[in-house]
């Protein structure tokens, strides 16, 4: 990534995985104040979800919330008119870099390009700084949430929801949208169960088999570590 400065903010867990997002270098002094988790917008038409960035001012609370794309739009291009949207050029939702935004009527559809290529996702920046984290983002969850987010006044947790926009209380319920595990990779499930699960450890899902072989080097010591206390917990006591 050399000659680009961008700030990557880790936004919790959402769809299955540890989310981030991707500022602008002049935007990083948004942490000082604000605090950030990911949300998940499911499409009333059912087609399947997407992740955005929320952020709210730590002093005034949730409730005064919103999306990290209208709040860093609102900051340096002014107010959104009525009838208008902030949208993501190249479809990732959560690289929030100001040339990555732009303003859109609500009656016109977002971009054919939703989603960067298989062959041109790996060129995207969010792609390239994603790869640069260093550690597991499931084992910075068994690690705590608390103590990676000390500056929150309440804990990051995971969060499932279902076709209405409802959250659930668990990820065992059988309406939930997965996003694609390997960290770079935004594809996300337009249809319930879409994406093949990791045979081993039976929890994390997969957009296909080239984002599995990639993702193998980093999951394969949790999901053999899962499959073990799996194993011992099925065992029949002697």
């Amino acid at each position: 990534m050399s000659g680009f400065k961008l700030g990557i903010v880790r936004l919790g867990r959402a769809a299955g995985k540890t989310k981030y997002a991707l500022l602008d270098e002049r935007d990083i002094s948004l942490v000082d104040n604000y605090a950030f988790e990911a949300k998940v917008e499911v499409n009333k038409d059912g087609d399947g979800a997407k992740i955005y960035a929320f952020a709210y001012d730590m002093q005034r609370g949730r409730g005064t919330g919103q999306y990290l794309h209208d709040l860093l739009w609102e900051r340096h291009s002014g107010g959104v008119a009525h009838g208008w949207k902030v949208v993501h050029r190249n479809g990732v939702t959560v690289d929030n870099r100001m040339e990555n935004l732009m303003l859109l009527q609500d009656k016109c559809s977002v971009p054919s390009n939703e989603e960067p290529s298989n062959k041109n996702r790996e060129q995207s920046l969010y792609w390239i700084a994603v790869q640069q984290l260093q550690g597991d983002p499931l084992e910075e969850v068994h690690m705590g949430l608390n103590q990676a987010n000390q500056h929150l006044p309440e804990p990051l947790y995971n969060r499932y929801y279902n076709s209405n926009g409802e959250v659930l209380l668990t990820e065992e319920d059988t309406c939930v949208y997965y996003e694609c595990h390997y960290p770079p990779c935004t594809n996300m499930e337009k249809e319930i169960r879409e994406f093949s699960i990791c045979g081993r450890c039976q929890e994390v899902r997969y957009c296909g088999t080239y984002c599995q072989q990639r993702d193998w080097p980093v999951h394969k010591r949790y999901c053999r570590e899962r499959r073990h206390l799996l194993y011992r917990e099925r065992s029949p006591e002697r």
